[in-house]
This record gives C-alpha cells, sequence and structure tokens, in this order.
C-alpha cells in the first residue's frame, strides 16, 4: 500500500513538474510569437523595429536574421522611392521640354489653315512648321537615348578600337557646321593609339564634345582634338577658343538639360554634355572639364586602359 502511495506521488511531483515546463515554454512560445507579430508588424508599416538580439539562443539567431532581412527591405525601398522621384523628375522635364515646339508647330498649321494667308506667309509658316518638328524629332531621339542611359537598358559592346577611328566618326558630322563658322579643326591622333570601347556610343560623346564646341566657339575660331595615354586612361581631349566656362558651373554644366544664362542665345537643350557624361561613365571611364574664361575651355573624355595593353 505504501508502495503504492509513493508511485502515485512520485507520478503526481512528475505530472507537476512536466505541467510547470509546459506552462513556462508555452509563456515563451507567446511571447516569442507577439514579439515576431510585433516584428513583422513594423516592418510592413516600413518603421525601424526593435530587435533583441540575445546570442546564443533561438530568439536571437532569428532577430538576427529578421534584422538582415528588414535591412535588405528598406534598402530596396528606398531604392525603389529613389527611381519613382527620378522618374518623376525624367517625365517633368520632358514635358516643359516638348511643350515650347509642339505648342509653336500647333499655332503654325493654325495659321497655315487661314484661307486669306498669302503665299510668302505660307511658305514662312512651313519653313518654320518644318524647324519645329525637326527640333521635336532630335529632342525625342535625346530624351530616348537619355532615358536609356539613365536606367541602364544600355549594353555597351566594347573592342579596342583605333582612337582616329573613333574621332573620324564624330569630326563627320560636325564638319558643315564648322565650315559654316570658318573654324580651324585640328586633330592630333598619334598612331598606336587604341582605346576599349563602344565605338557608336563613343564617337556619339566625342560629337557632343565638338558639337559644343562648336556652338559655343565665335567664327574664325579654333577647335583642337587630341589623344594621350598615361598608365591607368586612355584620353581623348577636346578643346575650343570659345568664351569658356566659368568655375562656378562647370559642376552644373553636365546635369540633365542645364544651360546657363550666357548659352541661352544659341540653339540647345542642355542634353549634349549630359549625355556625353553617362556614355563615358557606363564604359567605366570620366569626364572632366578644365576652362579659364575667357580662353576656350578644354574637355576630356578618361577611359580605362587596361583592356588596351598588348
Amino acid at each position: 500500500m505504501i508502495g503504492m502511495m509513493l508511485v502515485s506521488a512520485a507520478a503526481l511531483v512528475s505530472a507537476a513538474m512536466l505541467l510547470c515546463v509546459t506552462i513556462r515554454y508555452r509563456r515563451k512560445i507567446n511571447l516569442f510569437s507577439h514579439d515576431l507579430c510585433r516584428i513583422l508588424d513594423d516592418m510592413a508599416a516600413e518603421r525601424t523595429p526593435d530587435f533583441t538580439i540575445t546570442e546564443d539562443t533561438l530568439d536571437g539567431k532569428i532577430n538576427i536574421r529578421l534584422k538582415r532581412l528588414h535591412e535588405i527591405l528598406n534598402g530596396k525601398s528606398k531604392q525603389a522611392r529613389r527611381d519613382k522621384e527620378k522618374l518623376q523628375a525624367l517625365v517633368s522635364d520632358i514635358s516643359h521640354q516638348v511643350k515650347a515646339p509642339a505648342a509653336n508647330l500647333k499655332l503654325y498649321l493654325e495659321l497655315l489653315s487661314r484661307p486669306d494667308l498669302d503665299g510668302e506667309k505660307r511658305r514662312e509658316f512651313l519653313q518654320l512648321s518644318a524647324a519645329q518638328a525637326e527640333k521635336l524629332e532630335f529632342l525625342m531621339n535625346a530624351l530616348v537615348k537619355m532615358s536609356r542611359l539613365e536606367t541602364g537598358l544600355i549594353s555597351f559592346e566594347k573592342k579596342k578600337i583605333p582612337a582616329a577611328e573613333v574621332i573620324a566618326g564624330a569630326l563627320a558630322q560636325i564638319s558643315p557646321a564648322a565650315e559654316q563658322k570658318n573654324l580651324d579643326v585640328q586633330v592630333d591622333c598619334p598612331d598606336g593609339i587604341s582605346v576599349f570601347c563602344d565605338q557608336k556610343w563613343t564617337a556619339e560623346a566625342v560629337f557632343n564634345l565638338l558639337d559644343n564646341g562648336v556652338k559655343y566657339t565665335p567664327p574664325n575660331g579654333s577647335i583642337r582634338i587630341s589623344t594621350d595615354r598615361n598608365e591607368f586612361y586612355i584620353q581623348i581631349r577636346v578643346r575650343d577658343s570659345g568664351r569658356g566656362i566659368p568655375e562656378n558651373e562647370q559642376a552644373k554644366i553636365f546635369g540633365r538639360f542645364y544651360r546657363s544664362e550666357a548659352a541661352k542665345a544659341e540653339e540647345g537643350l542642355g542634353l549634349g554634355l549630359f549625355l556625353a557624361r553617362n556614355i563615358i561613365q557606363g564604359q567605366g571611364g570620366f569626364l572632366s572639364v578644365k576652362s579659364e574664361p575667357p580662353h576656350g575651355a578644354e574637355f576630356i573624355i578618361n577611359l580605362p586602359v587596361e583592356s588596351c595593353k598588348g
């Protein structure tokens, strides 16, 4: 009888201990579930959760991983907001730039529809309409290039080519405008200098620099294109004898649609230098400028030399 009582007592003690352990672990599970829900609610609401990091415990290990996940998601959320702001700014800029030529074209078309318009005026408005249409076409092409560069949709197909070939492709496009202003264009490109780049896009960047030089160099001025090579970079330099760029504007000129007050008298959109910089940066290089007004400006394309060895 006594033995049975002892067994029953032992069983009761074991049951009581098991119940205590169960209650304790249940309380821990409830606390963990509460903390986990709180952390997930904070993450969903884009708040920074209060992570309780306890080393060498299951709670701590899980919280460490949740913290890492929060940091990754937070980084992606910030990047998404930046991308959205960039897209909004781009749409706003495009709308602003398209508005003027579109309004002008609409006005000229309305004038052309007047039945009392004489032949001379009709020809004049037709020429003005064609000019605005060309401006719109140029603008849209530039905007397409800009958006493709900014969003990383362009895949540069780089290969080793003579620097002279890149320069020749750009010179062919600006020669008529340079001849019209009687500019002395000189090229100093020694044999043997090659550059590892996308020929088409790099020629586009060089053209934009040359076009900028032709635009802001007065008649009978000069433009000099030269190439050089140092330990790290192949350099393509474009120097003009124009008015130059004030020091306080040199950091701004590569911005999208930026045009200084002094430059607004000339035709332009403020996209050429922006495109040139992004094309060169997209190939691992950089574009810089040197200028001491009124002694012209020099733009320097720097493209990595590593892939051109041998």
